[in-house]
């Protein structure tokens, strides 16, 4: 039954645009599964579903390859969301393609980068607190570096 259910998230992701939960579990039981919000999560954390940029800045759910490591992820989630950066000082900061802010900051505490104190992230704008100007270049070269990747 899991395994079943699991094939046809799988298929619905690859085949259609969905933004969230509700949709899903709301086409699984178009589908003919017997769902609940807690499956669906569950079902979305066991199969490493990920949120990726959309058509028109929306959000979908992706399913990610299995070779790859969660840092791999964050700094795919960076890449994806990232547009530009400018420095003031000690705060460094980022924009992002539109509602991307939230991931992407999601994605540089992940990464535990010794320079970032904090991040504070709106829809398309990050602010990023460094410990010093000086790191705040190190900072920007550290993140051209990983772009790069």
């Amino acid at each position: 039954m899991k395994q079943g259910r699991h094939q046809k998230i799988a298929e619905l992701v690859s085949d259609m645009e969905i933004e969230t939960q509700e949709e899903l579990a709301a086409l699984l039981k178009e589908a003919g599964f017997a769902v609940t919000q807690a499956t669906v999560s569950r079902d979305i954390r066991q199969m490493h579903l990920s949120k990726v940029p959309a058509a028109g800045g929306k959000q979908k759910y992706a399913l990610l390859k299995q070779e790859e490591t969660p840092s791999d992820k964050y700094i795919r989630v960076l890449k994806e969301g990232f547009v530009s950066m400018d420095k003031a000082q000690n705060i460094l900061v980022l924009r992002t393609v539109s509602g991307m802010a939230m991931a992407v900051a999601t994605a540089i505490d992940a990464l535990q980068m010794k320079e970032v104190v904090g991040c504070i992230a709106g829809d398309d704008t990050i602010m990023i607190a460094v410990r010093s100007a000086e790191e705040t270049e190190r900072l920007m070269d550290k993140f051209r570096e990983l772009l790069r990747e």
